[in-house]
């Protein structure tokens, strides 16, 4: 089963108190897709760049199984870029700079070989550029899953609630879930967001997690400690393309496998965070990911 990937490829300028990195290989799209490549080929990538955007990286992602065909290249366009420089204590990060350049205008076309894709990540976009890869489809996927954050929740409400009609996965924060449903208590938050049309919501919690919910049931992923986090630049979408990269390849989206899921994307994050941008992910084998996992599960194995 291929996985449809809609995002950004970008540019990044990176600084923590690890150091610092410029114009590296950034955007959501090339991190779902090189972490969805470890599980399910191809990723079918949908995006936009202009003329700036390297060919190595280009390149490198089709060697891992990544399909292009819905990249547009804007011609005499500057691809999307961003800047930020993280907190001391790697949990609050400050935007430097964000230039849209071609996302400015992206209006994204799904080519007719992507159209019947059963498995969809819908990246972190306007609510209304996502219903429109949504309406280009021929027929309901198995799973949709979106990645959204609050800025579109202060600016776009009513389009991001008509998008969310249409899916099946939600994946967000603990502070963008309060924010959505008005409610402290995420218990509480996920009941009211999971009524508002997705059937499982994700909520990201950092350092302490992820948890998944489905009608009354919630499964409780837990984080992995790490002696360093260089870079946390791209540990959503990481997270987010290893879940959807092993669904689409086990074909189950049952609330059981979906647990599997989280821990396979937990596990993808808690790689990306060691070096900056996507560099870790490019040294990866499954072997690697496989032990990692097992890390995981040995956090939650307990005989009673």
């Amino acid at each position: 089963m291929p996985l449809l990937a809609v995002g950004t490829l970008a540019y990044d300028d990176v600084y923590t108190p690890y150091g610092e990195a410029k114009m590296i290989q950034g955007g959501s799209c090339s991190y779902i897709a090189m972490a969805a490549a470890q599980f399910v080929e191809p990723v079918q990538i949908v995006s936009v760049i202009g003329e700036d955007f390297k060919e190595e990286y280009l390149t490198d992602l089709k060697r891992r199984g990544a399909d292009l065909e819905g990249v547009e290249t804007i011609a005499g366009g500057k691809s999307f870029y961003w800047a930020g420089r993280y907190h001391d204590d790697m949990m609050g990060r400050d935007t430097l700079d964000t230039q849209l350049n071609v996302l400015a205008d992206f209006d994204p076309k799904v080519p007719e070989s992507y159209r019947r894709t059963d498995y969809i990540m819908l990246g972190n976009l306007t609510p209304a550029v996502q219903s429109r890869v949504l309406d280009q489809l021929d027929h309901r996927p198995k799973l949709v899953a979106l990645d959204t954050m609050n800025f579109w929740m202060d600016v776009a409400l009513d389009d991001l609630k008509a998008v969310l009609k249409r899916i099946d996965v939600l994946i967000i924060n603990d502070e963008e879930a309060r924010q959505l449903s008005g409610e402290l208590s995420l218990l509480t938050a996920a009941a009211k967001i999971v009524e508002m049309g997705p059937k499982n919501l994700i909520i990201k919690k950092g350092e302490h997690g992820a948890l998944l919910f489905e009608g009354d049931r919630v499964f409780s992923a837990p984080a992995l400690l790490l002696p360093e986090v260089v870079d946390p630049t791209g540990a959503g979408d990481t997270f987010a393309g290893g879940l959807m990269g092993y669904l689409a390849a086990s074909d189950d989206t049952s609330f059981e496998n979906l647990k599997r899921a989280v821990i396979y994307g937990s596990a993808m994050a808690s790689f990306v965070v060691e070096d900056f941008g996507p560099r870790r992910l490019r040294e990866l084998d499954r072997a690697q990911i496989d032990e990692r996992v097992e890390r995981f599960v040995s956090l939650t194995n307990v005989a009673l």
